[in-house]
């Protein structure tokens, strides 16, 4: 029973022995005839000092072509506001509902009034006796200023009188009294004056208090657009702050984009803009504004395109793509599949330079097509390595073949 466990383990033992120590041997029975695999070895050059690599390039031309700036946006109202209370109160007013038009100052919610007509009453009450007080007060003050003249007049006399032996001390003290009398009675007046005409003012603010109160209980639209929400319902209560109704305005409609910092020179302000919605539909118009701050995390630059909407068939927030119309530049048409990438990650293409080795040269990508890619970067006349250029690094002695240019 025991002879089977010990036949297995020596012929386990020997495959093992086979297969480690006698692995060319056991590999050459099982080939049997066959000439072993030669991996090929790279084509020496005349000097036989390097490996020369075989690769497949275009004499490319650059061409003049209108660099238009493509980004991908979408659109946007001109204007978006949230229609608000100023003050708090129960809606009186039917509901208007979203998507109705609206002109600029119709009304949109109505709050009751409540008591704010009594205060205003009240206000109005209080001005008018302010006002009233003012002519008592003058007249007063006319009257103290006469008093003075004749006091005056009295106390001169007194005087004269009593250097001359003709009056007594007591009348000149008495005419003097009558002067400082009349004077405090001036004073008096002037006093009360002041604070009638402060109390005219008081109740002026008063009323203006409570009648721009009034106003604010009709809810009007700002500007011409559309609502987006249903106004507040009849019968709810609006707190200070309460949303009343959301009004956008879709005419003009802005479509917005936002262009990288390596063509935010190419954008005018000004600049003939088109855009293709997802809709299919294309719309143009004019970059109306550029922003001079970059987004701090993506580091690109807000560009708004104002385009005519009168009939509204554009929406807010539709997706779109852009295109910018920028001045001319040189560029060479390629296959997309000659775009590479060097050790630090940088887009560019690899060249066959002049002493027939390879070079890495960096492009910036102007457009994709479907004839190719237009690439900006290079020279006028270049020697572009279009297969076989992942095989390649700068300095690599190439062989190339040449094959007819995209353009």
């Amino acid at each position: 029973m025991r002879f089977i466990p010990v036949l297995t383990a020596i012929l386990v033992t020997v495959f093992l022995f086979l297969l480690v120590i006698k692995r060319d041997a056991l590999l050459e029975f099982a080939m049997g005839d066959q000439p072993p695999v030669v991996v090929a070895a790279p084509v020496p050059d005349k000097a036989g000092d390097s490996a020369v690599v075989s690769v497949v390039a275009v004499h490319s031309v650059a061409q003049v072509i209108d660099s238009a700036v493509v980004l991908r946006g979408q659109t946007e109202a001109a204007r978006q506001v949230d229609v608000k209370a100023e003050t708090s109160g129960q809606v009186i007013s039917e509901p208007l509902r979203k998507g109705a038009f609206v002109s600029a100052g119709q009304l949109l919610c109505e709050i009751d009034p409540g008591t704010r007509a009594a205060s205003l009453a009240e206000a109005e009450a209080r001005l008018a006796e302010a006002r009233a007080r003012v002519p008592e007060i003058t007249a007063r003050q006319a009257e103290a200023e006469a008093r003075l003249v004749e006091a005056d007049i009295n106390f001169n006399v007194a005087s004269k009188l009593s250097k001359d032996g003709f009056a007594s001390d007591t009348r000149v003290v008495s005419a003097q009294a009558a002067v400082s009398s009349a004077r405090a009675a001036i004073q008096a007046a002037q006093s009360g004056l002041q604070a009638a005409q402060s109390g005219i003012q008081g109740a002026e603010a008063s009323v203006a208090a409570a009648r721009k109160e009034i106003s604010r209980l009709s809810i009007v639209a700002p500007f011409e657009g559309l609502l987006e929400s249903d106004s507040a319902e009849i019968g709810s209560l609006l707190q200070y702050g309460g949303l009343c109704a959301t009004v956008i305005q879709l005419d003009p409609i802005k479509v917005v984009g936002f262009v990288p910092e390596t063509a935010v020179n190419r954008v005018k302000v000004g600049a003939l803009a088109g855009a293709r919605l997802a809709t299919g539909d294309e719309v143009q118009g004019r970059v109306s504004f550029l922003s001079r701050a970059a987004d701090p995390s993506t580091r690109t630059f807000r560009a708004e395109i104002e385009v005519s909407n009168a009939d509204l068939s554009i929406r807010d927030g539709q997706t779109a793509e852009i295109l910018i119309a920028a001045e001319g530049a040189p560029a060479h048409l390629l296959p997309q599949s000659a775009l590479t990438l060097n050790d630090d990650g940088v887009l560019g293409v690899r060249l066959v330079a002049v002493d027939k080795t390879a070079l890495f040269a960096p492009v910036t990508l102007l457009r994709d097509t479907a004839r190719g890619v237009w690439l900006a970067g290079l020279p006028d006349q270049a020697d572009v390595i279009v297969i076989g250029q992942e095989y390649v690094t700068d300095g690599v002695p190439v062989r190339a073949v040449y094959q007819e240019a995209t353009q």
